[in-house]
């Protein structure tokens, strides 16, 4: 047993001696310290040794296997540092050529400009909510006073998945599904994509983002939404920045406005940006129609409402004073790199 040790542990240092590659190293140290190496087939052969013997042929083992691990690991070594030196000589460094810059990302104008939005009303007391791109025909539709064939359905003509469930037209929805609930007061802010079936054009794309703002409570007239446009509007816009409604026409707001402010590049006077007639329109806004808190579950003889809805991109190309929406979306970086 004592010469047989011996012979495994001189032939193995041997071999360790005369690699120079780490696969083969590796071999070595399988073929004799693995599962099924030499050694260990040693060590389970012991119940043959007679008793007295065991302790003695025990310490060959592990002085045997200690040599080796030994030297495997100082010839490892051995070969990382030459096979390090090489590879240093093959990629040399000329440190004086210049440095390559690392390129960084940022902000898209369209976040920017929503992350601005959003801050605005968080510091009014709203709360940012959610919901579902993929959208119920009743959620997008029905509970927001728009039934079956009615005359707005093709104004907001949008891709179906079948008959009950579609690719959400606004961001309204999210806002019947808060109604829905009943918790009251309400007083939310609903950001994210929407999808309608348009051409893609400057100022039109199937696919865009909207942001919807919802108060219900008891005692909210229209003088509580002028005030919230109003302060949105200096906020985001400037200080000097006036609004005005216009009357117009929603499902699901009554009464329904058009809400302009005054030019933020003239001051109101006229110019390229508001052609001419000193005033942006901006969104569309009025007080929640009756029948839809009453389809949401909430009375409408003890509670009221009002409700908004914002085109990110259009507010973004007004800020940027951008001509066309279609750079927002092309990702030319010679554009985006303007926004950094």
């Amino acid at each position: 047993m004592k010469e047989m040790l011996q012979r495994i542990k001189d032939e193995t240092l041997s071999k360790i001696s005369d690699s120079d590659n780490l696969d083969k190293l590796n071999e070595i140290k399988v073929s004799i310290l693995g599962k099924k190496g030499e050694l260990t087939q040693v060590l389970k052969g012991m119940k043959d040794v007679a008793p007295e013997d065991r302790p003695k042929v025990g310490q060959l083992v592990n002085e045997a296997r200690a040599a080796i691990e030994e030297k495997l690991e100082l010839k490892i070594k051995e070969v990382n540092r030459k096979i390090l030196s090489e590879k240093m000589k093959r990629e040399s460094i000329d440190v004086t050529l210049p440095g390559v810059r690392k390129m960084t990302g940022h902000r898209h104008p369209n976040q920017t400009a929503l992350e601005d939005l959003e801050r605005v009303f968080i510091g009014m007391g709203y709360e940012i909510v959610e919901g579902p791109e993929i959208e119920y025909d009743k959620y997008n539709f029905e509970l927001l006073n728009i039934p079956a064939n009615h005359p707005a359905k093709d104004e907001q003509d949008t891709f179906y998945i079948n008959k009950e469930i579609l690719l959400r037209t606004q961001t309204s929805p999210v806002q019947a599904r808060i109604m829905e609930q009943g918790k009251l007061p309400i007083k939310i802010l609903s950001p994210g994509r929407v999808f309608r079936s348009d051409e893609v054009d400057a100022t039109h794309s199937p696919s865009f983002h909207q942001v919807e703002g919802l108060v219900v409570d008891k005692g909210i007239t229209m003088a509580d939404l002028k005030g919230t446009l109003d302060q949105f509007a200096k906020s985001f816009f400037g200080e000097n920045t006036k609004t005005k409604l216009r009357p117009h026409h929603f499902p699901f707001t009554e009464p329904s406005a058009e809400v302009d402010i005054t030019c933020f590049k003239c001051g109101g006077k006229g110019c390229r940006v508001c052609k001419g007639s000193g005033w942006i329109e901006i969104l569309g806004c009025g007080m929640v129609h009756p029948h839809v808190l009453e389809m949401c579950g909430i009375d409408p003889n003890e509670y009221s409402g009002f409700a908004f809805g914002i085109g990110l991109e259009r507010v973004t190309l007004l800020k940027y004073e951008i001509d066309d929406m279609r750079l927002l979306y092309e990702n030319d970086k010679r554009f985006l790199d303007q926004f950094q």
